[in-house]
């Protein structure tokens, strides 16, 4: 590992590409789109150690952290490479390119670019080596990548200068004290460290076991490096230790849940495949989290990281590991190929957003949910298999109380999963057949696209239970409309590119998508009533809540959707297409 190295060019066999065009990836697709992160990354990183090579600074200086990382892999290369591909290194390359460009900000520079230093201070201890640097300190804090982080009691606050030592595996750090003279731990990061109380906080992880019950595998639950984040550097937020085991429970469910046996496809992941997971937005149990995926996202920066707040339920998390994956290799391949032109004005629909998109925002959520859709084809098939197996007990004894509780959960199962199969698969394709219209593909980006549209084209000719199918269709025709309706200003459009938005649009609460994956028993409100079949009472209820507020988006598309599907034909197709000209003309934007 040089800076200095020429790097053969990359050429992708086109099976590779014609997999993780599908919408999948085998194992061996998946670790080229490493390599070639890798290469990147060490491109990123030469021009990188140009910038910083004149920075003044208090510190070691970024050659001769530089130097100790190359005489660490030299010595442990295995080690040093996972140091080099994690997801938070990727992110700290770039977030510094930002800063030196001008386009980012935050803590002092010398002191950011001190992060070098930690990556070559982890590589020392793996490797074995000697090393003297001198550090930043943060409130007495030195993250060490991979490893953890020391905390140097009764440091001073603030940013300081320190000092870290490395022989033989063990680590000494000393730095300035609160009042004066000067604070000291030693500890062995490498091994369970006894005696040093919290002076050292390890990485934690998440094991994993492989789809033959093979022996565990571990993922980084990352709650302390300082570029977790997809941009800006954070403070450690370690978790509890309750919290901690949620996230291992969580987990390990939805490792099971993936480990699915068969030939690499949309929506199938192997959690080995993915290098970290940064827990956001909450460090105890309580309050507790909602059964779904509140908020997750990736970086192209950071291939195979991802952040996600916990979710209550193992199938959400299963179902996050597999959205954000596919935004990892679209990343990638974004990075290898030029797949299309883009002049990045959000003026395209995206049926899982409430705001208009660019291009690349539309092909990334394309390609996440083609994923998604295949990961809920994957679900309801099995649910179909666990019923048909269950099917012969409850004939056995049609009067036991709890085979007729399996066979409630079966079909609720089933009924989820093929609404979420039925619904993804639609959008998806809906957003691809705009990619493929819009005329700025690349020939790569149109190969790409034109593979998703032959995987979706495909499942949309599977049989899904009808109720669900017809829940999912009225719940994309009410996206859609409602869409429009807070986003689309009443003016005429050549084409959908060519819309006239709104200048008082806001985000909007998006409560249907969940709301209609199970049929209500008892319907109360119109959205229920819709959602159960029955759109005449669903339209009546929409029309109580227009008498007092004519041009309420959320209640006027229930009501058009509604009153289409009980007035088919040539003006409803018109009021769903354009919705938004049922209200009063927008100042033009």
């Amino acid at each position: 590992m040089t800076s200095e190295q020429h790097l053969a060019p990359l050429r992708m066999p086109d099976r590779l590409f014609a997999e993780l065009a599908a919408g999948g990836g085998s194992a061996a697709a998946v670790a080229f789109l490493e390599r070639a992160e890798r290469a990147g990354r060490l491109l990123l990183l030469r021009t990188l150690l140009g910038h910083l090579d004149a920075l003044p600074t208090p510190l070691t200086p970024v050659a001769e952290a530089w130097r100790v990382l190359k005489e660490a892999a030299e010595k442990c290369p295995e080690p040093v490479e996972r140091l080099l591909l994690a997801p938070p290194t990727g992110g700290w390359i770039s977030h510094m390119l930002r800063r030196v460009h001008g386009t980012a900000t935050g803590p002092p520079l010398w002191a950011e670019a001190g992060h070098l230093s930690a990556l070559a201070l982890s590589a020392s201890l793996h490797a074995g080596t000697e090393t003297v640097f001198d550090v930043v300190l943060t409130d007495g804090r030195l993250p060490l990548p991979g490893l953890g982080m020391v905390q140097l009691a009764d440091a001073r606050e603030g940013l300081t200068v320190g000092r870290a030592m490395t022989a033989g595996g063990e680590l000494t750090v000393e730095g300035p004290g609160r009042t004066n003279g000067s604070v000291r731990v030693m500890c062995r990061p490498l091994r369970q460290c006894s005696g040093t109380g919290d002076a050292w906080l390890p990485l934690r992880t998440l094991t994993h076991t492989g789809p033959g019950g093979e022996a565990a595998g571990t993922v980084v639950l990352e709650d302390l490096d300082p570029y977790r984040d997809l941009d800006d550097h954070l403070p450690p937020a370690r978790l509890d230790e309750d919290e901690a085991r949620e996230w291992q429970r969580l987990f390990g469910e939805a490792a099971r849940i993936l480990a699915r046996p068969g030939t690499p496809g949309p929506g199938r992941v192997d959690p080995a495949m993915i290098r970290a997971i940064v827990p956001f937005g909450r460090t105890g149990v309580s309050p507790p989290p909602l059964p779904f995926v509140q908020v997750s996202a990736s970086s192209g920066d950071s291939f195979g990281g991802m952040l996600i707040v916990r979710p209550a339920s193992a199938l959400a998390l299963a179902e996050t590991l597999v959205h954000e994956l596919q935004h990892s290799k679209l990343a990638a391949l974004l990075h290898l190929f030029p797949l299309l032109e883009d002049d990045r004005a959000e003026r395209f629909y995206a049926p899982w957003r409430t705001d208009p998109r660019h291009l690349t925002g539309l092909l990334h959520g394309a390609y996440a949910f083609t994923g998604v859709a295949g990961f809920w084809r994957d679900r309801l098939a099995d649910a179909q298999n666990a019923d048909a197996q269950n099917a012969d007990s409850r004939n056995v004894d049609a009067q036991n109380v709890d085979a007729q509780n399996v066979g409630a959960q079966s079909a609720e199962a089933i009924e989820r999963a093929g609404y979420f199969f039925a619904l993804r698969r639609l959008q998806s394709r809906l957003a691809v057949r705009t990619l493929l219209t819009s005329g700025r593909l690349t020939v790569q980006g149109h190969a790409l696209v034109s593979g998703l549209a032959r995987t979706l084209d495909g499942w949309l000719r599977e049989e899904v239970p009808p109720a669900a199918l017809d829940r999912a269709r009225t719940a994309a025709a009410l996206h859609r409309t409602e869409w429009r309706l807070r986003n689309v200003a009443p003016a005429p459009a050549a084409g959908p590119s060519d819309l006239r938005f709104r200048p008082d649009r806001t985000f909007w609460p998006d409560t249907r998508t969940h709301g209609f994956a199970t049929r209500p028993t008892v319907p109360r409100t119109a959205d229920e009533h819709l959602a159960a079949g029955d759109a005449a009472a669903a339209l009546v209820r929409y029309a109580d809540v227009l008498a007092d507020a004519p041009a309420e988006p959320h209640a006027l598309a229930g009501w058009i959707v509604a009153r289409t599907s009980l007035e088919p034909g040539r003006a409803a197709r018109r009021m769903l297409a354009r919705p938004e000209e049922l209200l009063e003309p927008s100042p033009r934007v």
